[in-house]
C-alpha cells in the first residue's frame, strides 16, 4: 500500500471515528435527559455513566444499518446493478432488520440489564417504542448520508477544479511553444537577409539568437522570471534587430523600482517583435521605436509605439503572437488591461498589468 492510500484511509478512519463519538456525546445527553427523571435516587453521575452505556449498546444496530445503506444499497443502485425496485425493498427489508434488532436491544439489555429494570417495560413492538426507533435509527442515518454526499460533491467539484487546472495548464504551455517556434522564424528571417548581403554582422546575430534560444528553452519554463530578465531579453532582442536596420531609431525607457518583481515569462516580447516586423521592417524612410516601462508598487505599465507608412485607419487584427498575449493574460492576470491603437502613423500598444494579481493556473 502506498503512502497516499495508507493516509487516505487513516483521515477516512479519524472522520468517521469523530462522528460517531460526538453522535455518542450527544446521544447520551438525550438519555440522560430523557430517562432522569425515571431514575430516583441514584446520583447524576452514575444516571451519565448508565445513559452512556445505553447509548452504546443502542447504536449497534444503528452503525450496522448506517453502513449497509451507505457502502452496500446506495452503491449497488449508484452502479446500476440493481433497480430501483430492488433497492428500495433491500432498504427496506434493513431498516426491518434493524428496527427489531433495535428494540430487542432495548427491551433484553438496556432496561433489565443496565438500569435494572426501573424503565417501564414495554414489549418488543410497541408501536410508541417503534416510531421513536425509527426517528432514532433515520436521524443518524440521515446525518450520515447527507455528511457522505457532501463529501462525494467536494470531491468532484475538486476533480473539476483539476481538469480545469490541468487544462488550462496545458494551453498555457502550448500558446508559450508556440509563440518560440513564431520568434525563431521571425530570427531566421532576419539571420537570412543579412547572409545574403554577406553582412559582418552575421555570426555576432547567431551568437545573440543562441543566448535568447538557451533562455527560452531553460528560463522561460518557469512559471515566473524577475523583470530585470525579462528586460534583458528585450534588450538582446532589440540588439538582434538593431543590425539590420541604418534609419531606424529606437528610445527605450525604464522607471523600475523593483526589479526583482516576477512577472510571466517572454510576456512583452511579442510587442516589440510586433514593433519591428510591422514597422521598421516595412518602412522605406526613417522610422522609430518607443518603448517605455515603469514599474511602481507591483503595477507595470508598459507602452510601444512604431511608425507605419500605410498612413491609414486600419482594423486592427491580432496575428500569432498578440493573439496568444492577450490569452496568455487572460490565464495568467487578474488585473490587467491591453489596448492597441492604429493611428495613420503610428501604431501604439499600452498594457496595464496588476504584477500581484498573478492568478496561479
Amino acid at each position: 500500500m502506498s503512502f497516499p492510500d495508507f493516509y487516505g484511509r487513516m483521515k477516512r478512519v479519524l472522520l468517521h471515528s469523530a462522528f460517531w463519538l460526538i453522535y455518542l456525546l450527544q446521544d447520551t445527553v438525550l438519555e440522560f435527559v430523557w430517562v432522569g427523571p425515571a431514575l430516583k435516587n441514584i446520583p447524576e453521575n452514575v444516571q451519565f455513566w448508565m445513559a452512556f452505556k445505553a447509548a452504546i449498546a443502542a447504536w449497534i444496530p444503528k452503525l450496522v444499518f448506517t453502513y449497509f445503506i451507505l457502502y452496500v444499497t446506495i452503491p449497488e443502485f449508484v452502479k446500476g446493478s440493481r433497480k430501483l425496485f430492488w433497492t428500495v425493498l433491500q432498504a427496506t427489508g434493513a431498516i426491518v432488520v434493524t428496527i427489531i434488532g433495535y428494540r430487542l436491544v432495548f427491551v433484553y439489555c438496556i432496561n433489565p440489564v443496565i438500569y435494572g429494570g426501573m424503565l417501564t417495560a414495554r414489549p418488543v413492538f410497541h408501536l410508541l417504542s417503534i416510531l421513536l426507533a425509527v426517528m432514532d435509527i433515520g436521524f443518524v442515518c440521515g446525518v450520515a448520508f447527507t455528511l457522505k454526499l457532501l463529501r462525494i460533491q467536494l470531491t468532484v467539484r475538486e476533480r473539476e477544479k483539476n481538469l480545469v487546472r490541468e487544462k488550462l495548464e496545458a494551453e498555457l504551455k502550448f500558446l508559450r511553444h508556440q509563440t518560440n517556434p513564431h520568434f525563431l522564424f521571425n530570427t531566421l528571417n532576419n539571420i537570412y537577409a543579412l547572409a545574403r548581403k554577406r553582412s559582418e554582422h552575421t555570426a555576432e546575430v547567431v551568437m545573440r539568437l543562441s543566448k535568447l534560444l538557451r533562455f527560452m528553452l531553460y528560463e522561460s519554463k518557469s512559471d515566473l522570471i524577475t523583470v530585470a530578465d525579462e528586460l534583458k531579453i528585450l534588450d538582446d532582442y532589440i540588439e538582434l534587430e538593431k543590425m539590420r536596420y541604418d534609419r531606424l531609431t529606437i528610445h527605450f525607457q525604464r522607471d523600475i523600482d523593483d526589479s526583482s518583481r516576477k512577472i510571466a515569462p517572454l510576456l512583452l516580447l511579442p510587442f516589440v517583435e510586433n514593433a519591428f516586423k510591422h514597422g521598421a521592417s516595412e518602412s522605406r524612410f526613417d522610422s522609430f521605436i518607443r518603448i517605455r516601462v515603469q514599474l511602481q508598487k507591483g503595477l507595470l505599465t508598459f507602452k510601444i509605439e512604431n511608425t507605419k507608412e500605410n498612413h491609414t485607419y486600419e482594423e486592427i487584427r491580432d496575428n500569432i503572437g498578440l493573439r496568444n498575449v492577450r490569452r496568455q493574460l487572460e490565464l495568467m492576470y487578474r488585473e490587467y488591461d491591453l489596448q492597441l491603437q492604429n493611428d495613420p502613423q503610428v501604431f501604439s500598444v499600452k498594457l496595464y498589468i496588476n504584477l500581484t494579481s498573478y492568478a496561479q493556473v
